[in-house]
């Protein structure tokens, strides 16, 4: 974004006299100020950086949707009513792996198996025997 950063140099005589920068008392009620996830009326609050640009990217809507689900869900199983949402936003992010990198369940590294190395050793046994 061309424009977005502005750099300001100060002097030593910006310095040597007060401020006079004024503080404002912020809005409860402006939707854009960072109030977190969930805003004093109990909304969503989609411009949160804490959402991480998921309720922007190529997938919001279905986030959106499945998020939306979740937060208002009344089920026992909060949630549990919003598999299809979340299905929807899934399968939308597998289109997309390079912007929603799937985190791959680890692997159990299995034991090698031990005859090969056995097998490697008796016939070195066997060739050290046989050279003497």
């Amino acid at each position: 974004m061309l424009g977005k950063d502005r750099i300001i140099f100060v002097t030593k005589e910006d310095h040597e006299t007060p401020s006079n920068a004024e503080l404002v008392a912020d809005d409860p009620n402006d939707p854009y100020e960072e109030h977190g996830l969930i805003l004093p009326n109990g909304d969503i609050n989609w411009n949160c950086p804490c959402l991480g640009g998921m309720a922007s990217g190529p997938c919001g809507e279905q986030f959106k949707a499945a998020f939306s689900c979740f937060h208002y869900s009344k089920e026992d199983v909060k949630g549990s009513d919003c598999v299809d949402q979340f299905r929807a936003m899934q399968e939308c992010m597998q289109k997309y792996p390079d912007l929603y990198p799937q985190e791959e369940e680890e692997e159990e590294e299995q034991p090698a198996d031990p005859l090969p190395e056995a097998a490697s050793e008796a016939s070195a046994t066997k060739e050290a025997a046989a050279s003497s």
